[in-house]
């Protein structure tokens, strides 16, 4: 009888257990934004600029995954962006709820008329998703040294690690049971 009550106790357990791992599952967000506008450098050479406040950023498209909902010429918000040397900037942009905080980046390649910048970050979405590590690319070009400088921007979030649905804890639940039986069937001699 008492090999019963542990086992009924340990299957409501693991029930109660898979319920709060089930609720718990994460939604990372997913896919490709694509921004475009004008920059502004604090130099009219790109060979030395080393930040850029931005005019009408916008997005562009084609969008995937989560973005797929954002459609050209919705309204970004764009924070200055010190690239030079690498400057953490949270709220980099920010538009349809979704954030992107970047956390470093390398300038890859620079002439005088030429700019290309990635990095990292980590994008942050409306509810429902969860902060998710997304890589991301700026260039900028421009043609005759005007101080307005035209640029595209696109984030494209990493796969993240995917959830196991609730099995790991499901397993080590049945496990416990069949140790919890096996001291109840054999601990007595």
């Amino acid at each position: 009888m008492k090999l019963i009550k542990t086992l009924i106790a340990g299957l409501a357990a693991m029930v109660v257990a898979g319920g709060f791992a089930l609720s718990a599952q994460a939604v990372p967000i997913t896919g490709m934004l694509n921004i475009a506008g004008q920059a502004n450098f604090n130099t009219n050479s790109l060979l030395t600029a080393s930040s850029a406040t931005f005019t009408n950023p916008h997005v562009e498209g084609p969008n995937t995954g989560s973005f797929a909902g954002l459609v050209f010429p919705t309204p970004v918000v764009m924070a200055s962006y010190t690239f030079d040397p690498s400057t953490m900037t949270n709220g980099l942009w920010s538009v349809g709820g979704f954030t992107f905080n970047l956390l470093s980046s390398t300038v890859e390649q620079r002439t005088a008329t030429f700019l290309s910048v990635s990095g990292t970050g980590i994008i942050t979405g409306p509810q429902g998703f969860d902060p998710t590590p997304g890589v991301w690319a700026f260039t900028s070009q421009n043609a005759g040294g005007r101080p307005g400088m035209s640029f595209s921007f696109s984030a494209n979030t990493e796969a993240g690690a995917v959830p196991d649905g609730g099995m790991t804890l499901a397993l080590l639940g049945t496990g416990l049971m069949g140790l919890a039986a096996f001291r109840a069937k054999f601990g007595k001699v």
